[in-house]
């Protein structure tokens, strides 16, 4: 799908963000962001609010652990009633880590979301899942992302949407983009999605690669002990709460459940009704 043609910085004036912990920004620690988590979509409010010719207001409902159905059940109708003319959906993530997962009904059900937000003919972005090569944990997850990611890149022709392509964001293949528990990105990787998003909607930016700091240099025998603390602080649990049936979102709810204006650098004001 090609880019976004604008004769202004950017056309929009409200941009809802819906989704799991990828959104949210978990492994993105930030005090002064709403949550207390940044990521990549208050990376991208921030430019947007940035370059917008008149009021910007950013909304940000997703929370962490919702699988693709809870954001689709919870958060698109909730997003429209904010009246949005950006949307961006990030979801499937949490599903494709699940064994069984039909790639095939999940972008079904994520089409039928689709269906939805596109209603008042608002922009509608939707990512890809990334490429788990990389990761000797998730690499058999592989083939059944790679499968998810065709359907989806289906949907988006088929109901003009932007695609936001993870899958294809080499910058993420480097393990030192990802928090300690290898599951969510850190501010580097974040960073590199931002980048990636703008990219794709064609707004100008002055975002520069590897920033906001350098990326750090990791000794094999570092690396190897922090794959003992990582088994036993992120990876046991993770195992625990599936089989358990309980998800790391229970009782979290939106950082931004209502839209309002950003400022700049992980900076954020009071939010209003709109």
């Amino acid at each position: 799908m090609g880019l976004v043609v604008v004769t202004e910085s950017h056309p929009w004036r409200r941009f809802v963000a819906l989704g799991d912990s990828f959104t949210e920004g978990i492994g993105d620690p930030e005090v002064k962001s709403m949550g207390g988590h940044r990521g990549w979509a208050d990376r991208v409010a921030e430019v947007l609010s940035a370059e917008a010719t008149g009021d910007f207001a950013y909304a940000n409902l997703a929370i962490r652990g919702k699988l693709l159905q809870e954001i689709i059940d919870e958060q698109v109708e909730p997003a429209l009633a904010l009246s949005p003319d950006l949307i961006s959906i990030s979801a499937g993530g949490n599903d494709m880590l699940r064994p069984g997962t039909d790639p095939d009904d999940c972008a079904s059900r994520v089409e039928s979301g689709i269906s939805r937000l596109r209603r008042d003919n608002a922009t509608v972005v939707m990512f890809t899942g990334a490429d788990t090569g990389f990761s000797p944990v998730f690499r058999g997850l592989r083939g059944r992302i790679a499968i998810y990611n065709e359907n989806l890149r289906t949907i988006a022709v088929k109901h003009d949407v932007i695609v936001a392509d993870m899958w294809g964001l080499a910058e993420i293949k480097d393990v030192r983009m990802w928090s300690s528990d290898r599951l969510h990105l850190n501010a580097l990787g974040y960073h590199e999605v931002a980048r990636m998003v703008l990219s794709a909607l064609n707004v100008p930016n002055d975002l520069q690669p590897n920033e906001p700091e350098p990326l750090p240099n990791v000794s094999w025998q570092h690396a190897r002990s922090e794959d003992l603390i990582w088994a036993r602080t992120h990876f046991v649990p993770w195992v625990i709460r599936r089989i358990t049936h309980r998800s790391s979102g229970d009782g979290i709810t939106p950082k931004r459940p209502v839209a309002g204006p950003v400022a700049s650098s992980g900076k954020t004001q009071p939010t209003f009704d709109i």
